[in-house]
């Protein structure tokens, strides 16, 4: 079986900060950890490769300081790392950057597919989906759980009041919760080889079978017009007095504010 995880660099940090002017995220200065959702989603097959056995290739597209979350994801026991990096990717929205990895993943052999649902710096929940309708297969969002049975995957999808069971013949994309697991360590061992013996495979634009106008800030069809920060709420006011005063000073607050 041959697994492909798709893993995201992210900042580690929630003061994400938007360029104003490309409305693209600015990562200088910010430090960067593998997406919590990949992490599982990469847990996952590295269980079903302990299992029953499986090559398992990360997958992530990027600046080339992506290099480490693959290096991280080979040192707790993936096969392979490849990283998509190339000038022309940069500023991609959720469509370019599918239909980009989308390509990617045409260039290797898979049975099934993993993604974590979303990543913490955008949050849309976009590109497993559109992955697998570029790649036109099959996919499953919101796993917890997950198992193989002969050529299906079978899983949990998990809603916020209840869940579905589902299952689809590989080839199949399949989201991950964080919730699906617990990720291992990365072992001494496992550390040692991705930093000293193995190597991330680097593919840039000519590498990759996609369309010009799908790619980069240009293929993108969406834009980010406008930012703004958090705004900060004044301090609330504690009333220690009785019911009654408390709920007269209620209306008052009520009426000052043209609710009443």
């Amino acid at each position: 079986m041959n697994i492909i995880v798709c893993i995201k660099q992210v900042p580690d940090t929630k003061e994400v900060r938007i360029d104003p002017v490309k409305g693209t995220l600015i990562r200088q200065g910010v430090p960067s950890i593998m997406n919590p959702d990949d992490k599982a989603a990469l847990e996952a097959a590295l269980r079903i490769k302990d299992g029953m056995g499986a090559k398992v290739i990360a997958l992530s597209m990027g600046p080339l300081q992506a290099d480490a979350v693959l290096r991280e994801a080979m040192a707790m026991g993936a096969d392979e790392g490849i990283l998509v990096s190339d000038p022309q990717f940069g500023g991609a929205d959720t469509w370019a950057t599918s239909a980009t990895l989308a390509a990617a993943i045409t260039k290797l052999e898979y049975d099934l597919v993993l993604a974590g649902r979303q990543a913490i710096d955008g949050d849309t929940a976009q590109v497993g989906p559109e992955i697998a309708e570029h790649l036109g297969i099959p996919h499953i969002s919101y796993a917890k759980e997950l198992r193989i049975e002969g050529d299906e995957v079978i899983v949990k999808r998990q809603f916020e009041d209840r869940y579905q069971l589902l299952s689809a013949k590989m080839p199949v994309l399949v989201t991950a919760l964080s919730e699906l697991n617990q990720p291992r360590y990365m072992t001494p061992r496992g550390i040692f080889e991705a930093y000293r013996e193995k190597q991330v495979t680097h593919w840039q634009r000519n590498d990759i079978p996609v369309e010009s106008e799908n790619i980069g800030l240009k293929g993108s069809p969406t834009r980010v017009i406008e930012t703004n920060p958090k705004v900060m709420k004044a301090p609330g006011t504690k009333i220690e007095e009785d019911v009654e005063k408390s709920v007269q000073y209620l209306i008052e607050k009520l009426k000052e504010k043209y609710i009443l």
